[in-house]
């Protein structure tokens, strides 16, 4: 099947669905969904996401310098469609979800408590990507709830992240797979 170029995304997925969280200088808050996300180095550790420009998100962001990226589990999907929703600048959409903002370690924005994890970030830079944005952020913190973990490695068919398809379609990871390959 040919897709149409503008559509290509989709068959690259699923992707993780996060919630970026953000605050803006005036201390309000603002939470947004966002599959369009990637680890980019080890060292440093940066992690990136594309937005689009006129997002809360984004304003929140070039006017603190900071964000997270909270990983969101398959149990909180019906909040996050909440988050993703056009509210008023300065509404937090966090609490019109229902969520939880719990104070984050390293930057001034919150993490969601019903997250699996935590990626607190520091703006490294931004680049213009035809009609989106990409903030590259530096993380200064990262962690998940313990419970997630087994043996010391993130147990993704405990933790149940959502992945996003597209539009109003998501996955959850079924099974683990290894290479036959040595």
């Amino acid at each position: 099947m040919k897709l149409e170029l503008g559509n290509f995304y989709r068959i690259l997925a699923p992707r993780p669905a996060v919630l970026i969280s953000t605050i803006d200088g005036r201390g309000k808050t603002n939470a947004a969904p966002f599959s369009f996300v990637m680890p980019v180095s080890s060292d440093p550790p940066l992690v990136a996401f594309a937005s689009a420009p006129g997002r809360h998100t984004l304003a929140n962001i070039r006017e603190v310098g900071e964000f997270v990226v909270n990983i969101a589990p398959a149990d909180i999907i019906d909040e996050l469609w909440v988050c993703s929703k056009s509210f008023p600048k300065g509404v937090s959409e966090t609490k019109e979800a229902g969520l939880t903002e719990k104070k984050s370690k390293s930057v001034k924005a919150p993490s969601i408590e019903e997250c699996i994890g935590w990626i607190e970030c520091a703006l490294e830079f931004e680049k213009e990507a035809g009609d989106h944005v990409i903030i590259v952020g530096r993380v200064v913190n990262a962690e998940a709830k313990d419970e997630f973990f087994t043996e010391g490695k993130f147990d993704v068919l405990k933790a149940k992240p959502l992945m996003h398809l597209t539009g109003k379609d998501f996955a959850i990871p079924g099974r683990i797979i290894n290479p036959r390959v040595q």
